[in-house]
């Protein structure tokens, strides 16, 4: 893995989480207990709808194996929007759930102000848990000075799909994930996808679909670039021949017609052409599974493939994780442990999460075994292509998956800041090179504002 991705002391914080972590104490939190000593814990996390129904089946089943020494699970559900606010507002007054979501992005933060419970001590002691066979990715990630504070939701990775019925209609062969698609072998392809299906003079199938915030970084990566050096300290864009490269590559797909237009893309998104089967490709992510294998949502046949590499010779894309931690000073600490390892590393929990599609399994003996073989039998309705997921995240000669380097920065105003005028860049009004020169110095300051703001605040 680039050394740039290596864990740093920066953390992504939006500003207002930041300002109420600074003032709270988090450890006042006292849970409650019934008079014969059973917890009463409480859960928070952001989930979609099958996610959540999925989740609630789990505690039920929690608290039914573990009656003797829980009388209760109040589970709160959010969006992901929400959750932020919400969390923050409940460091802030000391009310925060037994149980809640944290990012690696937010390990050192939350730990360091004794927000969340060290809890390697209770591991240890701790039956149910095997940190050995964990993805060492989502381990690491919840690591801060020698102790470890969350066990893994999940562990995630943007890959990339592909529509079987437009290529089998266009005669092409399916893309091969032993040898990833060339930039050049990628544009023919998406060229011979892109069609005008009713002959009106309107194309009304397109190659692919890109959500620029976050598709534009694995051309990026695989060309050998980054936004920001080693110790993301400086913005590296400017004079950078392989991010130029990356950027120009990217923006020609929709300037020349085998993407949506940004027009277009405003009139009906990405993500909606891909289900109505008008895109040949899309990025699609573990939590996808489920929605693209399900009839209703998206009638097509599809499966994973590699993204496209650049002069690197390897496909990247970004991984992404959530842990499940325990606030500090709850009195609920080993019954939370109990939970949170069950919704983590369970074998019967694992089935049913990823036998539902809507992750792969934290554990690796489950998830390289048996869950694998029932993809390959078809017991288990996933995606035949699984090797690309597991490629991603084990990390092979071909295959790298890495953290967004927003990651590691103290927040993420930066990126923003290179986001928001990028359409100029896939409409034609503003060059590739010119819009590098204009923005590399804004994001600069942002991201010296960040670092300052970190310096403060530690």
């Amino acid at each position: 893995m680039n050394k740039i991705f290596k864990r740093s002391a920066c953390l992504v914080m939006a500003a207002a989480m930041a300002a109420s972590l600074l003032t709270a104490c988090g450890n006042d939190k006292k849970a409650k207990r019934t008079a014969d000593g059973k917890a009463n814990l409480t859960v928070m996390v952001y989930a979609q709808e099958h996610e959540q129904a999925v989740y609630q089946e789990m505690i039920d089943a929690f608290k039914e194996a573990n009656k003797d020494t829980v009388n209760d699970v109040d589970f709160q559900v959010t969006t992901a929007d929400e959750y932020g606010t919400k969390i923050a507002a409940a460091i802030s007054s000391n009310t925060l759930p037994d149980v809640f979501y944290v990012g690696p992005e937010n390990v050192e933060k939350y730990a360091s102000q004794g927000i969340i419970a060290p809890l390697k001590d209770l591991i240890a002691e701790n039956d149910n848990i095997n940190l050995d066979d964990i993805w060492p990715a989502i381990t690491d990630a919840y690591e801060y000075e020698g102790d470890i504070y969350a066990l893994p939701k999940d562990l995630s990775t943007f890959a990339y799909a592909f529509n079987k019925r437009l290529f089998d209609e266009a005669g092409l062969e399916y893309p091969d994930i032993e040898n990833p698609y060339t930039w050049d072998e990628f544009y023919d392809v998406c060229k011979t996808l892109t069609k005008d299906k009713d002959g009106d003079g309107e194309t009304d199938q397109w190659g692919a679909g890109f959500a620029y915030a976050y598709m534009f970084t694995p051309f990026m990566y695989s060309n050998g670039a980054t936004f920001l050096n080693e110790d993301q300290t400086k913005v590296t864009i400017d004079g950078d021949e392989n991010f130029l490269e990356a950027v120009e590559y990217f923006a020609s797909l929709t300037l020349d017609g085998l993407t949506p237009s940004v027009e277009q893309d405003a009139a009906l998104g990405y993500y909606s052409r891909w289900l109505d089967g008008q895109l040949g490709f899309y990025a699609a992510g573990t939590w996808d599974v489920a929605a693209f294998n399900n009839d209703e949502t998206f009638p097509d046949e599809w499966d994973f493939c590699a993204w496209p590499v650049g002069k690197t010779g390897v496909s990247y894309t970004w991984n992404g994780t959530v842990g499940f931690c325990v606030a500090n000073g709850t009195e609920n600490t080993a019954e939370a442990l109990d939970l949170i390892s069950y919704l983590s590393v369970n074998q019967e929990g694992q089935e049913q999460l990823s036998s539902s599609g809507l992750q792969i399994p934290n554990t690796m003996e489950y998830a390289r075994g048996e869950f694998k073989d029932k993809v390959t039998s078809g017991e288990i309705a996933w995606a035949d292509n699984i090797d690309v997921v597991f490629n991603y995240i084990e990390g092979t000669e071909k295959y790298q998956g890495v953290f967004l380097e927003t990651t590691y920065t103290y927040n993420a105003e930066w990126w923003d800041m290179w986001c928001s005028e990028f359409t100029t860049v896939l409409d034609g009004s503003v060059s590739a090179a010119d819009y590098i020169s204009y923005i590399a110095p804004k994001m600069q300051t942002a991201l010296d504002e960040a670092n300052e703001a970190k310096e403060l605040n530690s």
